[in-house]
Formats: structure tokens, C-alpha cells, sequence
């Protein structure tokens, strides 16, 4: 198989005629056979690939088809996995993100020794993918792969980093902040919740690219003289490689892409572990943002019960959130959380996103598979 997929060209592993007569969301198939109940388990079953489509990169990863229970083998069954750039259609284009796509499910497919004949069934879950028609779109992409058999399921890269610390199972709050954040849930009743996840214009301002953003803008503040002198100015500098302020803004309209910008995080985060104001307070307002964020979903979706006082994760994901030595931002988020909601608790995934979309794929299928049974 090329590594490199040409303007329109499906990779081979995933070619497929065009599917039709189906409808957003899970497919109708045969029905399905009930997964082993065991760790183990023979590639006879099929395989189910996950994905994790983010602004960033985007991953995926092929899964044995198995009932893992309530935890699973360390390490992670992954039969194969592939990583390549943007997957988000909004950032770069809904061929590109198509591409990408294919690219890494057809790679995680070949490095696992499996055809798309062995595959059950496959979780997207992709940034951008906010509204049914965003879906639909999506769908249309993996119709076109597949056989008409596989089970498919589209959704935000919310729902894939939400399973990758439940195990794949709906429940709770998940709050994600790396390039870009968003705070996503899901109630026991099946009622889901977003906030935040708007994209930098509209105030994603709690993400890697709006603390960056905020940090430059402070630079380029201090340097005019309409805001206090910062420690960021020379951080900023000798991690850019530019002798003046000026020079930042030719950098930045260079090339304004999102992961760019917040590339910068670790540097605003070392200024305010070194005691800098306008640092520490760029940090501080970001903290509060995502907090709220958290805030707003868990009210929409009432996760802490009645008494407020109910139990829920909130599954935390992104480089924004990892821990550091003086500043952490994710635990000052959930201090921020708790102060309101006693209930709740942080979960750190010990798996990447797109194992939690794989196993999204065997929980969708295995329940489909109870429904028909029943």
C-alpha cells in the first residue's frame, strides 16, 4: 500500500462500492454474534477499528472484537496503529480530512494483519463533527469503504476521549483541552451536553491556542507600552528565534494555524512557574474557562443529582491538562469543580482516545447484538 494518497484516491485496503439504503448513525446489519467473554480471544471474531480525529492529529487504532468487562489488559490489545496530521474538515477542508482518514484507518489495518473484510464495526470520533449533517457527511466517507455489514459510528471527539477513561461506557463529563476545548457529557438517560468547542474566534480561550494567543498578544502589549512588562517577551523570543516584539507578528500571520500557536503553552506555563503576573493570570483566566465550561454541562445534564451531591467522572484529555511542576492546570480546574460539585472526580485515561472509540465500537455493536437477540 502508498503511504501517499493522491486528491481522490481511496486506499486500496478500503475500497468498497458505494453502499446505499442506510441511516445516520448505527447501520442495519446481520445481526451480530456475542463477543467472547475473555481477554483473550481469536482474530476469528473480527476486529473493530477506532478512531480519534482531532485538530492536531488524528489516530487510529485496530482492536481484537472482544467483551473486555470492566477493565482492560495492560497494555491494550492494539493490533495495529497509525497516526497522521488534521482530520478536521473545518480546519483544512473536507478533502484533506477525507484523505486523512483513509490514510490511517487503511495503515492500522495493515499493520494489524487484518483486511477490511475482518472488520465489525468503526468509531469516529472526529473534531468538527458538531451537527447530523456534519455526521451524515462523515458516514458517506466510511459508506463508501467498507462492506455493507460493518457497523458504523460517527461522532465528536468528545465522545471517543469521555470513553477512554469509562471504559467506553456513556456516563459523565468529559473535558478536553489541547489544541482546541470543549466539555462534553452524557446523562444515564441518554441526554448529552457541549460547552465550549467553538473554535478560537468565538472564545475557545481555555485551549492551548487561546492561552498562546493571549501570551502573544501580552508581548506585543507590553512592547507598545498599553500593558506591563512580562517575562513572556524574552521566553517568546528565544523560543522563536527573533530579536524584537515586531518580529512576533510577521511570525505569527506567517502561518496562523491553530497547533502552531498552541505549540506555546509550555512556554506561558514555565513564565508563570517563574512568578511572572501576566503570566500566571493568563493561566488563571484559562482555569476559570474551562471550569465553567465543566460548570455548564453538568447543570444542563444534572450529573450531580438531585441533592447535588451525585457521583460523576469527569474525564480529563489534552496537553493543556497535564500536570506540571508549580502549575497544573488540571488540577486547579477540578478544585474550581468541586467547590460546586462535591461529587465529582477526575479521571486521567490510561489509553488514548482512540481506544476509547474502539471500544465504543464493541459496546455499540454488543448492544445492538442484546436488541436483536431480545
Amino acid at each position: 500500500m502508498d503511504d501517499h494518497i493522491g486528491d481522490g484516491e481511496t486506499p486500496a485496503a478500503l475500497h468498497n462500492p458505494r453502499r446505499a439504503g442506510e441511516e445516520v448513525g448505527a447501520e442495519t446489519v446481520p445481526r451480530a454474534h456475542s463477543p467472547p467473554h475473555q481477554n483473550g480471544g481469536s482474530r476469528s471474531s473480527g476486529v473493530v477499528l477506532g478512531v480519534d480525529g482531532g485538530t492536531t492529529s488524528t489516530v487510529c487504532v485496530c482492536m481484537p472484537f472482544l467483551d473486555f468487562g470492566d477493565e482492560l489488559p495492560d497494555p491494550a490489545p492494539v493490533l495495529g496503529r497509525a497516526a497522521a496530521g488534521c482530520s478536521n474538515h473545518n480546519s483544512v477542508g473536507e478533502t484533506a480530512a477525507r484523505e486523512t482518514l483513509e490514510r490511517v484507518m487503511a495503515e492500522a489495518l495493515e499493520k494489524s494483519g487484518s483486511n477490511r473484510s475482518a472488520v465489525r464495526a468503526v468509531c469516529l470520533g472526529v473534531s468538527g463533527v458538531n451537527h447530523p449533517s456534519d455526521q451524515e457527511r462523515v458516514l458517506n466517507w466510511l459508506r463508501d469503504m467498507f462492506p455493507i455489514n460493518v457497523k458504523l459510528y460517527v461522532r465528536n471527539d468528545a465522545i471517543a476521549a469521555l470513553a477512554s477513561g469509562t471504559m467506553g461506557r456513556l456516563h459523565g463529563c468529559v473535558l478536553i483541552a489541547g489544541t482546541g476545548c470543549i466539555s462534553y457529557g452524557i446523562a444515564d438517560d441518554g441526554k448529552e451536553a457541549r460547552s465550549s468547542g467553538a473554535g478560537p474566534v468565538l472564545g475557545d480561550w481555555g485551549s492551548g491556542y487561546g492561552i498562546a494567543a493571549r501570551a502573544l498578544t501580552a508581548v506585543i502589549r507590553a512592547h507598545d507600552g498599553r500593558g506591563p512588562p512580562t517575562k513572556l517577551t524574552n521566553k517568546m523570543l528565544k523560543t522563536l528565534g527573533l530579536s524584537t516584539p515586531d518580529e512576533i507578528i510577521g511570525w505569527t500571520y506567517a502561518d496562523s494555524s491553530w497547533a502552531r500557536i498552541a505549540a506555546l503553552v509550555p512556554e506561558v506555563v514555565a513564565c508563570a512557574e517563574d512568578s511572572d503576573e501576566v503570566a500566571d493570570k493568563i493561566l488563571v483566566n484559562a482555569v476559570q474557562e474551562l471550569a465553567l465550561s465543566v460548570k455548564a454541562v453538568v447543570e444542563r445534564l444534572n450529573l450531580c443529582g438531585e441533592d447535588g451531591k451525585g457521583s460523576f467522572p469527569v474525564v480529563m484529555v489534552g496537553g493543556v491538562l497535564e500536570a506540571n511542576k508549580g502549575w497544573d492546570i488540571g488540577n486547579e480546574v477540578m478544585k474550581y469543580v468541586k467547590e460546586n460539585f462535591s461529587g465529582a472526580y477526575a479521571v486521567r485515561p490510561k489509553v488514548e482516545p482512540a481506544v476509547g472509540a474502539a471500544l465504543l465500537a464493541i459496546n455499540f455493536i454488543t448492544k445492538d447484538s442484546m436488541a436483536n437477540d431480545s
